[in-house]
């Protein structure tokens, strides 16, 4: 049995309060090795302010979904009018329903500008890959939890939207009407689906979403931080106290400095709840007012704007864009033998590996590759680590030309967000259908292209400017 820590003579009642915490739970070793102890590099600016909103809109979000859970019902005949109740007759219940709704917009928001924070500063490179590879599935998490609660209303939007992403379940060979019958737990969206729904975005997706936030930070706390020139504070370390050189305590600095960051998104996430909650039927459709009618189809069935991008792409996988894919899909493999600075096992395995997509593209219909085309759009992101090639990380030390790439990265995801958006055109599908190319390009062709170019020297030493 480990020794007690005893009170020094003449504590106060607090300290002998936490000794005594100590003894049976490490609050003091936690608070230390986290918070005051722990050593975030000078250099951080505000792009690093979106990890700790996350945090927060993480918060809002379980906190009004609890108090939006004594009023709801998860009944197909009760839903959309325990909804009109919470809006109209529970003591603030208006307040409570639109931070939730507006929350899962600025989630969004947030997560997406976090994860470009990563991209741009490269702190998905060694030693921060898991890091990473939790952040991503955060993301997955949070689009199935997002997709789930959007069907809690069972508003037309909700329902028919709903109804729409099920079925492109049944496109997948083999499994899909099997696959499509156990998600919707009935032949159509209904009661059973509104509750299977409900229990999940309530009790299992939150569950392992929490658990992947907590090995996020712990992961991020095992290595630390990066910074904006992608230096390792670790490196340089004072020969005495062994503390980095380049890092000051993440408390109190960085929960000051986070503070601003905080006060500023609560101003305008509380205008837009006040002032603008539906967003011109971005945050909330006009449509989810109506209730659910399965004998009326709304004109235009469209996800939530935060989807849109992936609904773009795929709706832009037609019979011809299947042909373009074999032909990517040949060529990137050539590059990849060729300059990729892979050993020939590994080409062997990319060669056979080519083959065997471009087989299968041509078997399977259009229709069962735009659902992977749509789902293979995010799950390229978690082999990032490996696909970046760049001997840097920060984007400050590579050459000029790949701020202009991220740059049109950035707009084509924006332009497939709003052609996901409005209803399908010749000329929509043809520029989704380049966007996707695009897309898929920058990630699947980035071991040749992040290689390329005159690089900057990194210095040994973050570069501090205040701000």
């Amino acid at each position: 049995m480990a020794e007690f820590k005893q009170a020094p003579a003449g504590a106060t009642m607090a300290q002998q309060f936490m000794t005594w915490v100590d003894n049976r739970f490490p609050a003091t070793k936690l608070y230390t090795e986290h918070m005051s102890e722990y050593y975030a590099p000078k250099a951080q600016n505000f792009w690093y302010f979106f990890g700790s909103l996350a945090m927060l809109v993480l918060v809002i979000q379980i906190v009004t979904g609890i108090f939006l859970v004594m009023h709801y019902k998860p009944d197909a005949a009760l839903a959309f009018a325990s909804v009109e109740y919470i809006m109209r007759d529970v003591p603030w219940g208006w307040l409570i329903r639109y931070m939730h709704s507006t929350g899962a917009s600025a989630f969004f928001i947030v997560v997406y500008l976090h994860m470009w924070r990563g991209m741009i500063y490269g702190s998905y490179q060694k030693p921060r890959e898991l890091i990473w590879i939790f952040g991503c599935a955060i993301f997955l998490c949070l689009m199935a939890e997002a997709f789930m609660g959007y069907l809690l209303p069972w508003g037309q939007m909700s329902y028919w939207g709903a109804q729409v992403i099920i079925n492109l379940f049944a496109a997948i060979p083999f499994i899909g009407e099997d696959l499509s019958l156990l998600i919707r737990g009935d032949y159509v969206v209904g009661d059973a689906t509104l509750n299977r729904f409900f229990s999940f975005h309530v009790i299992a997706v939150p569950l392992v979403l929490l658990g992947l936030v907590v090995a996020h930070l712990i992961a991020l706390h095992e290595v630390g931080s990066n910074n904006p020139d992608g230096v390792e504070i670790k490196a340089k370390k004072d020969p005495k106290t062994g503390i980095p050189l380049d890092g000051i305590p993440f408390h109190p600095y960085y929960t000051i400095h986070d503070l601003i960051g905080i006060g500023v998104f609560l101003l305008i996430f509380s205008a837009i709840i006040f002032f603008a909650p539906e967003m011109g039927g971005f945050f909330l459709e006009y449509n989810n007012f109506i209730p659910a009618d399965p004998l009326q189809t709304p004109a235009h069935i469209a996800p939530v704007w935060y989807f849109t991008p992936y609904y773009s792409m795929l709706r832009a996988v037609t019979d011809p864009m299947v042909n373009v894919f074999a032909v990517v899909v040949a060529l990137a493999a050539v590059l990849a033998v060729l300059k990729g600075g892979l050993s020939s096992t590994w080409k062997v395995a990319v060669l056979v590996g080519a083959a065997v997509v471009i087989a299968a593209l041509k078997i399977f219909d259009a229709k069962f590759w735009g659902v992977v085309v749509m789902g293979v759009a995010v799950l390229v992101l978690f082999p990032l680590p490996w696909l970046d090639r760049s001997p840097v990380k920060s984007i400050r030390y590579r050459p000029s030309w790949n701020k202009w790439l991220y740059g049109i990265f950035v707009v084509n995801f924006f332009v497939l967000g709003y052609l996901g958006i409005k209803p399908p055109s010749d000329i929509g599908t043809l520029v989704s259908q380049v966007g996707t190319l695009f897309y898929f390009g920058f990630f699947l062709l980035m071991p040749w292209w992040s290689r390329i170019g005159e690089f900057k020297a990194v210095p040994d030493r973050v570069t501090f400017k205040p701000h």
